[in-house]
């Protein structure tokens, strides 16, 4: 967000008299006054355009708001009114079949809102390596029929639209709504997809073993699903729960992050309780079995307090006391994973408090991009509580001051402002805004769609649609359900196509920095375990 701000007063008066822009108004404000605030890019356009200087509100760490005397702007919408496109069930309850009113393509107005060379966040480098496989021999029908025997549905995009061949139950609605984000995505991007072909395991763990496909000629089956491992090829895909997760009660990712920053600002992280939390199913794996060692208790204070979540009894109470925005009550959350990743991390990171992440075995598509001692904080998987201790004791104990100076002149004045950090708050904020920012469904979408694109080009035969598949639309999958299935279809439904093109992909990693980035977040890690073994050299020192 950016508040703009004259260089000058005649330009202002310039401005204001010789305004091209219907509607553009413009009027002084106190530095007492919140000022308007609008998307970032398309501000900076008219800032830019009126010889204007842009303040950035410094990334979520400190507010300028009240830096000094501005003018305040706002920008009216330049774009025409959307058309929309809602659930059309009564023609689908009359021909059962997909409604043709929702537009085959459409051409973005490369909205000043988003430029159309703005490059996507930098965890999309990883589609490229996803891919890398791949490269050299492209995809032939062959392998792609080879990942059936893992595949719990095929997906089938042909001239813009897509069709489903279901060959076993997914758990629960994994499958529903994976799909139903694909045709989301469709609907967001319209006549922008290529035709393609592709496998997807709903399942938890990866299973291509790249161990079983060495050589030049091995053709590994390109298996789609929820996340990998680094001795496996699985190519990862963001998770149903970005629609909803109907069995839990956890609504679409594009609300539920909305109700999470604002969940955000109900304590500030000072006034938090100073120990670290977790909520969640114990049964699904021993190492969370292993966590609840940690849990406080008239024996041992681990600065941890965990909480098993009970989902049955949780559905009977109307998952009153489940609510992931009400969770953000605590200085740290930890993650741990489950029988494999878990889709609780981005709620966790979510939550503006610094998480406590146990060294994972998985990835996921974003947590590649993610930096230990920037984005969180490395915890030991096989010393969990003396970990878990450390951390909580220094984050406590480093609430250093940082003192950053703010120097600003405009003309006849300046403003000089000092605003303290403590260090713990910037690692909670780049986690919180890596999450709420870098990944809004807008990136998901872009994600997918470049993830997509770039399989497509690979595939060497052109795809067809079997016999036992069928046509998806919103209509065939919303329009026959009800209860908490249709309430998050209709939340998560994108009823008119984006206007602003996608996010430009950026190139490959080059080998050599893709090393040196791996290396660099292993020293980081290393570097908390050196401090964490310290600490406890300390304090059996101290014992003796």
């Amino acid at each position: 967000m950016y508040t703009c701000v004259y260089k000058h007063e005649k330009e202002r008066r310039k401005a204001s008299k010789n305004d091209p822009l219907a509607g553009l108004w413009i009027s002084k404000t106190t530095a007492q006054r919140h000022p308007t605030t609008v998307e970032e890019e398309r501000l900076n356009k008219y800032c830019t355009l009126y010889h204007l200087l842009p303040l950035t509100r410094g990334l979520g760490l400190f507010p300028l708001d009240n830096l000094c005397n501005s003018f305040k702007i706002s920008v009216p919408s330049l774009s025409k009114t959307p058309l929309h496109f809602p659930l059309n069930c009564n023609a689908w309850n009359q021909t059962q079949r997909c409604p043709n009113n929702y537009p085959t393509k459409h051409k973005p107005t490369i909205n000043p809102g988003r430029s159309s060379n703005q490059t996507c966040p930098d965890y999309f480098r990883w589609i490229h390596e996803d891919l890398r496989h791949w490269k050299e021999t492209g995809i032939t029908r062959d392998m792609v029929e080879s990942a059936r025997k893992f595949a719990y549905f095929r997906l089938i995009i042909l001239d813009g639209k897509a069709y489903v061949d279901r060959y076993r139950k997914s758990i629960q609605t994994r499958d529903v709504f994976t799909v139903w984000g694909i045709v989301q995505l469709l609907r967001w991007y319209p006549g922008r997809l290529p035709d393609l072909e592709l496998m997807f395991d709903t399942g938890d763990r990866p299973v291509i073993r790249s161990k079983d496909y060495r050589g030049p000629n091995a053709g590994p089956p390109p298996l789609f699903r929820y996340c990998s491992d680094w001795a496996s090829l699985d190519i990862v895909f963001p998770d149903w729960s970005f629609w909803g997760w109907a069995e839990t009660n956890i609504k679409p990712w594009r609300h539920l992050s909305k109700d999470i920053k604002e969940g955000n600002k109900r304590i500030q992280w000072e006034d938090r309780v100073p120990l670290a939390y977790w909520k969640g199913n114990p049964n699904v794996h021993k190492t969370r079995q292993d966590l609840l060692r940690c849990n406080v208790s008239d024996q041992h204070n681990w600065n941890a307090v965990l909480y098993i979540q009970d989902w049955i009894k949780a559905s009977t109470e109307g998952y009153k006391q489940s609510k992931l925005e009400d969770q953000c009550t605590h200085r740290y959350k930890i993650y741990i994973e489950g029988w494999a990743w878990s889709v609780s991390e981005k709620y966790i990171l979510a939550c503006n408090s610094p998480t406590l992440y146990v060294t994972p075995n998985f990835h996921d598509f974003l947590i590649r991009g993610m930096v230990p001692q920037q984005h969180y904080w490395p915890i030991r998987e096989n010393n969990k509580c003396k970990s878990l201790k450390f951390a909580v004791e220094w984050g406590n104990n480093h609430t250093a001051k940082l003192v950053v100076t703010i120097c600003y002149t405009a003309m006849f004045f300046a403003c000089i402002v000092e605003i303290v950090i403590p260090e713990s708050n910037l690692q909670r904020e780049a986690g919180s805004n890596y999450i709420l920012e870098d990944t809004k469904m807008e990136n998901v979408y872009d994600y997918m769609f470049h993830l997509l694109n770039e399989y497509a080009k690979l595939l060497k035969y052109k795809p067809s649609v079997p016999e036992t598949a069928i046509e998806l639309c919103p209509e065939v999958m919303a329009c026959p359900t009800d209860s908490v299935w249709r309430r998050f279809m209709d939340d998560s439904l994108e009823e008119t196509p984006n206007d602003v093109p996608p996010c430009a992909l950026p190139p490959p990693y080059d080998p050599q920095v893709l090393k040196a980035f791996v290396e660099d977040k292993v020293k980081s890690t290393k570097q908390v375990e050196m401090w964490e073994k310290e600490y406890w050299d300390k304090q059996d020192i101290q014992k003796q």
